[in-house]
């Protein structure tokens, strides 16, 4: 069974730095892309950040460029999301997620992605 694990979530201050995790078992994903997307309150689910399955090209929605960082250790199955000068407008579930298919180009659209975490929930006080 594959699960997709998120940790790393909190409340901090605006200006504050988390880092989130996603631990994936149940089964290999060192040829997927993987990416993370994430749910404010009353919203639809938007993109964050994505990363090739060598890691060697990442994709960053404009909000986020320059201040979050993507990568992923294939060895432990993991990506992470390092994230830097946050903003009270970055609040919101983070979840998680491994393409559909192996080898495709790392992409911003949901539909591209079969399996996603329960989520990690980040709050950035004002």
């Amino acid at each position: 069974q594959v699960q997709l694990v998120e940790s790393g979530g909190g409340l901090v201050q605006a200006g504050g730095s988390l880092r989130l995790s996603c631990a994936a078992s149940g089964r290999t994903f060192t040829t997927y892309a993987m990416a993370w997307f994430r749910q404010a309150p009353e919203k639809e689910r938007e993109f964050v950040a994505a990363i090739k399955w060598s890691g060697g090209i990442t994709y960053y929605a404009d909000s986020v460029k320059g201040r979050f960082t993507i990568s992923r250790d294939n060895a432990k199955n993991t990506v992470y999301l390092q994230m830097n000068s946050l903003k009270p407008e970055d609040t919101g579930v983070y979840y998680c997620a491994v393409a559909k298919r192996s080898f495709s180009a790392p992409a911003p659209t949901s539909s591209e992605y079969g399996y996603w975490g329960q989520g990690t929930q980040v709050t950035v006080s004002s």
